[in-house]
């Protein structure tokens, strides 16, 4: 089985089309115009989450940052045989290590604007590609769960939960736990590498590399329930849906209905390299509905003509777009509160951190 990792075609890089430079300004009143109307629905990407710390697949010139990364794929994770077992080793082990620097990121202020776009009615629905739950974060002092629900698809799942292959759910931190006691090296690492403050790099789905480490002694656990049925299934996968699984046909579903829904698209800090993000695109296009890019950098949809877009970084304009577009509104306690909050900590461009 030959499985690639999503890239922006060759010969859309090739031909990127040059734009000048947009002021401030002008993206702020670009951008609060197009979502004024109201009842938007926005997509989001992995760009949105880089001032939490989070890094992106892909850098500025649109290309995969760490073109020999090589992720674990769906077919390697679920294999029963041997084999899939030293997948599920390697990809536990790096996940171990990879969690808790997406398990303890916050919400930035493009998070914070868009929850207040979200609570005002403005944006009515969004997606997001990413798995690191913040935009759950941003909004959930305002709306309890079945909101955040119904209102927030995550189209490519969350690494917030695991499930063994029969079927039973534990929340990532308490197997992030189980790991831990049936690893006491690697848990003493985990804390060497708390007091030093120096961690490997890591990915938005949460993985990372480990250079010249040996996956072989790695334990990982058996599910206690398939255990308490006298069956041994150390088996397990994250709510997330790797490269080369099928998104599920109701989340795809959920997908369409969502964009249907809404009278125009916003999309931001996505290269829309993925199929999944692709197709939304030109779902609403066919429905005729104004759509809007706000991304640095090359994307697939550049060169399609009905797409507007700004290229500026989010987090420079979007506060004052939520300001724009609500103007009174501001004052509501919960908005005021949404747009002084959220960090910036941009992640270094040291490739080995």
């Amino acid at each position: 089985m030959r499985v690639s990792v999503p890239t922006i075609p060759q010969f859309l890089l090739e031909r990127v089309p040059s734009r000048p430079p947009i002021s401030t300004t002008a993206a702020i009143e670009r951008v609060a115009d197009f979502i004024r109307p109201g009842n938007v629905t926005v997509l989001t990407g992995a760009g949105v989450s880089v001032d939490s710390g989070i890094r992106a697949y892909r850098g500025k010139d649109g290309r995969y940052m760490n073109p020999n990364y090589k992720p674990i794929l769906y077919h390697q994770l679920v294999d029963r045989t041997e084999k899939g077992f030293r997948f599920r080793q390697r990809y536990w082990l790096r996940s171990f290590v990879g969690y808790p620097p997406v398990r303890d990121s916050q919400p930035n202020t493009t998070h914070f604007a868009l929850a207040a776009l979200q609570y005002k009615s403005v944006i009515s629905r969004l997606i997001t590609q990413n798995v690191d739950g913040l935009h759950h974060k941003a909004i959930s002092h305002v709306w309890d769960e079945p909101t955040r629900q119904s209102r927030i698809l995550e189209l490519h799942g969350t690494l917030h939960k695991v499930s063994c292959s029969s079927g039973h759910v534990v929340d990532r931190q308490t197997f992030q736990d189980w790991l831990a006691d049936a690893n006491p090296k690697w848990k003493e690492f985990m804390a060497e590498s708390e007091r030093t403050g120096i961690q490997p790099r890591t990915n938005p789905d949460g993985d990372v590399v480990l250079e010249g480490v040996s996956y072989d002694d790695f334990v990982v656990p058996d599910c206690p329930t398939c255990f308490s049925e006298n069956k041994r299934n150390c088996n397990h996968k994250p709510h997330l849906i790797f490269f080369g699984e099928s998104i599920p046909q109701d989340v795809k579903g959920r997908s369409f209905t969502d964009v249907e829904c809404g009278d125009r698209l916003l999309m931001m800090g996505t290269t829309l390299a993925t199929f999944s993000a692709f197709r939304l695109v030109k779902h609403a296009l066919e429905q005729h509905k104004p759509v809007m890019l706000l991304n640095v950098g090359p994307t697939r949809a550049d060169d399609i003509p009905e797409v507007e877009k700004v290229e500026i970084p989010t987090g420079t304009i979007l506060r004052q777009v939520v300001a724009a577009v609500l103007g009174n509104e501001t004052h509501d306690p919960a908005v005021t509160e949404m747009l002084r909050s959220g960090v910036f900590n941009p992640p270094s461009n040291d490739s080995n951190q």
